[in-house]
């Protein structure tokens, strides 16, 4: 393989986790970008990018998990691309199996992995056939939690070396309807006091000042709050320096109405008077 165009970026991922989005961003960004390029017609595409007239030096390809022999070389073209002195970037596009099943009964869509079978199967198939692949991705995003508009940036922003810090999504919920599965840090806030057996407190949720006061009269909760916000100061800059994008923290309850939805506000006010960029969801708000 000649000397080829100077930045090369991968993208993989599960089917449904965002692959066509981030290849939009990555054209934005005036990569040439293509999809599902067979292996054996790499190495002459990328000879063919450096000798066009002008030089296409910046490639976006895409990688299909139904490529398998293209997956089987990865590692070496992978390794051989960064010899000859480029760029050479992965970016793979991960996402919860509840969120890629909604995704697939919502396009009414099946797994192109399990064509006459189950969306589970086809997901589980492709997990173990990108093992390697992702390994090998130095950019790792989590597209559970993210919007189109959300992942076309984290993805111009890291190939543009404009990254911004961890964005850290806190989510309130109650346990009664199920753990969310994009988080990555549970907290279990049942050990806290309930205003819910309090009879003029049950109407009010956890945004309520009162509410707030009832748990603050507490010194349990007050240093709970302080170890958790110190806690997660520390693992924030070493998942940043990882390159990880998103964070997502998760505080539950019984319900979801007042002790997960008081601490997410403070938990968010926190980091916000950081500069950290941060967003709170209480999932489970209205549902009692």
């Amino acid at each position: 393989m000649s000397e080829g165009p100077r930045h090369i970026v991968f993208v993989s991922g599960l089917s449904g986790s965002g692959r066509t989005t981030a290849m939009a961003a990555l054209e934005d960004l005036s990569f040439y970008s293509v999809d599902n390029l067979p292996a054996q017609l790499v190495p002459q595409f990328l000879d063919l990018c450096a000798k066009a007239t002008p030089p296409i030096d910046k490639v976006a390809l895409a990688i299909d998990a139904r490529e398998e022999p293209f997956l089987r070389r990865f590692p070496e073209v992978v390794r051989e691309l960064r010899t000859h002195g480029g760029r050479v970037d992965g970016i793979f596009l991960d996402c919860s199996n509840d969120v890629l099943l909604n995704r697939y009964r919502e396009t009414r869509r099946v797994h192109p992995l399990s064509p006459e079978g189950s969306v589970e199967e086809g997901i589980d198939r492709e997990r173990r056939l990108l093992t390697e692949v992702s390994g090998m991705s130095n950019f790792q995003i989590d597209t559970s939690v993210l919007n189109v508009h959300q992942l076309k940036e984290t993805v111009m922003q890291l190939v543009s070396g404009q990254a911004r810090g961890t964005v850290v999504n806190v989510i309130s919920f109650g346990f009664r309807h199920g753990i969310p599965q994009a988080a990555e840090l549970l907290f279990d806030l049942r050990f806290l006091p309930n205003p819910y057996f309090v009879d003029e407190l049950r109407p009010l949720d956890g945004r309520s000042a009162v509410i707030q006061q009832f748990l603050d009269d507490h010194g349990e909760t007050g240093e709970f709050v302080e170890r958790l916000q110190n806690f997660l100061n520390y693992l924030i800059p070493h998942y940043a320096a990882e390159g990880k994008t998103y964070l997502t923290v998760a505080l539950g309850c019984t319900g979801g109405k007042h002790r997960s939805v008081a601490l997410a506000e403070r938990l968010g006010q926190h980091f916000r008077s950081g500069d950290l960029p941060t967003s709170v969801n209480h999932r489970d708000l209205g549902r009692e």
